[in-house]
């Protein structure tokens, strides 16, 4: 018992606190998600509960922290809506059909998910290129920022004035504006100063801060939004819930036919594509900053039992929240047990204490979600901007900006398809052929740079093939044949060759080179010649297991 304990946290007081912080930063960024979606903000909190508890235990990254995620949660909005009519269409009609369909979307979903980790689809992420990587971080640190400012309450302006003399105007009066730009800036104060302070450094920065901040505004009666007025402005009827219970209801209502699979099977597809994207790159991001490595095959599992879970008791799909995991490591929370203490706090708070934190002022969790954006963003990416290569200059803009606009999903598939075309071509470019004569008058090529699909065309073009003597050797001591196209390119050179009646010596080529290319045509046996300084390496038709 000791041992699992210490294994699940190196510093409980640390994860606790930083546990119970996160929960209340989760909680507006929720309910904002579950009004995007049009669910009940109960629905979103209870996914985020147990998408949470079930990957803080058994996720392959120990301080990330999962929630009922805005990438998500979009997703599913059409679905949803078409799902209400389809329920209305049915020969019996069932009223808010869509939300069933959601929990079974949220089921499948995290059975994709787990069938990703079983088939350790996880380990791709090692190969997303670091110009990505900073763009990713960039991006949604100006997209968090971005939703923070819709929490300020800003007037449109009228026929007479401007919306950006409106704001101004209501800026430098004592309006709900600057109420709440006060207290966002003393939260960020209250958690940047007390740090620095040797009576006040070992205490938990951001939640200090919510506490000063919600105690001041409760003992000074200002009149400023608070979780509970957010919930309710937004059609809620506050935070008050009950223990999740399974959803017996999705089993009486939800017909189990193909029609049913046909129509929830492409959003729980894209939503498990996305809700793995985050949540792997949130984990690579937080192996950068503690330095140690997560697995991101069992992140994959742990992300899809939560969300099947989450389905049969009612809530909805979740991943991984780089917000939340940034307050948490950044309020050092390193352990399983940050995570469960936050899913468990929520909890309680929905349960037991809903008008207690309904008093929280949203100024407070803003001022700490600015914190996490400033610390999140990766600044040394705009002074490297002129030393790195344009090419990664461009992939790491190209990802923010993307990622801003569109969809991480979308941002992060584009950034390696780039990165992977960059990459494609500068090693086109690098192959090269030196060219000499054996006393015997056979004509040497000896090949420089990797030979692959991206530079076949640049390789033909190095043979004279009728202008060449009778006799040629090929010399692939500097040079690698990387893929199957590559095997292609050799076949039909010496083809080439044969057909105007020329004698072809293939040397230096890897073991398993030489195999793929003699089950393509016996003949290569004459043509491959053995030495002792041949190298060793595999074709990409041909690579053997790689672990995670």
């Amino acid at each position: 018992m000791k041992k699992f304990f210490h294994g699940f946290t190196a510093n409980p007081k640390n994860d606790i606190l930083a546990g119970m912080t996160v929960s209340l930063a989760m909680i507006p960024e929720v309910v904002a998600f579950a009004f995007v979606a049009r669910i009940d903000p109960l629905v979103a909190l209870s996914g985020a509960f147990i998408v949470g508890l079930i990957t803080a235990l058994f996720g392959g990254r120990p301080g990330l922290i999962s929630g009922a995620a805005g990438a998500v949660a979009v997703i599913f909005v059409n679905m949803i809506a078409e799902g209400h009519e389809k329920g209305l269409a049915f020969e019996t009609p069932v009223e808010n059909m869509g939300f069933f369909y959601l929990f079974a979307c949220v089921i499948l979903m995290g059975i994709i998910q787990v069938a990703a980790g079983y088939f350790k689809l996880g380990r791709f992420v090692r190969l997303i290129p670091h110009p990505v990587m900073l763009g990713f971080v960039n991006g949604l640190a100006v997209v968090i920022f971005i939703a923070q400012l819709k929490m300020f309450p800003v007037h449109a302006g009228t026929e007479t004035q401007s919306a950006f003399s409106a704001f101004f105007s209501d800026l430098f009066s004592w309006s709900a504006l600057s109420k709440m730009s006060i207290l966002v800036a003393v939260t960020m104060a209250i958690i940047y100063l007390l740090p620095k302070w040797k009576v006040t450094a070992k205490l938990p920065a951001a939640l200090t801060a919510i506490l000063i901040i919600t105690f001041f505004v409760i003992f000074s009666g200002m009149d400023v939004a608070t979780i509970g007025s957010y919930i309710r402005e937004g059609g809620g009827e506050g935070l008050k819930g009950k223990f999740p219970t399974p959803n017996l209801e999705l089993w009486a209502n939800l017909p189990l036919n193909l029609d049913t699979l046909s129509f929830i099977f492409p959003y729980a597809f894209l939503a498990a594509s996305v809700g793995l994207i985050e949540s792997l790159m949130t984990m690579n991001l937080v192996d950068e900053i503690t330095e140690t490595r997560g697995n991101g095959n069992r992140e994959c599992v742990g992300q899809g039992f939560g969300n099947i879970v989450s389905g049969l008791f009612g809530g909805t799909g979740g991943c991984g929240m780089i917000g939340q995991t940034m307050i948490n490591v950044n309020a050092k929370g390193r352990g399983r047990l940050s995570g469960v203490i936050m899913a468990l706090t929520l909890l309680s708070f929905i349960v037991f204490a809903a008008e207690y934190i309904e008093m929280v002022p949203i100024a407070a969790l803003v001022g700490v979600m600015f914190v996490m954006v400033i610390d999140t963003f990766a600044w040394s990416s705009l002074r490297i901007m002129k030393k790195i290569p344009k090419s990664d200059a461009f992939v790491l803009v190209a990802v923010s900006v993307i990622t801003i606009v569109a969809d991480l999903a979308i941002a992060v598939f584009a950034g390696v398809i780039i990165s992977a075309l960059v990459f494609a071509w500068e090693n086109a470019v690098r192959i090269r052929a030196r060219k000499k004569y054996k006393e015997d008058g056979t004509k040497v090529y000896e090949i420089f740079g990797p030979l692959f699909f991206g530079s076949i065309q640049a390789f033909n073009q190095k043979f004279d093939i009728k202008e060449d003597p009778e006799n040629i050797e090929i010399d692939f001591l500097d040079s690698k044949v990387s893929d199957h196209s590559g095997i292609e390119a050799l076949v039909n050179l010496v083809n080439k060759y044969e057909a105007q009646g020329k004698k072809v010596k293939l040397t230096h080529l890897s073991p398993d080179c030489k195999t793929l290319l003699i089950k393509n045509n016996e003949g290569f046996k004459d043509i491959i010649e053995e030495s002792i300084d041949d190298p060793r390496y595999y074709v990409m038709t041909d690579t053997p297991a790689v672990t995670d």
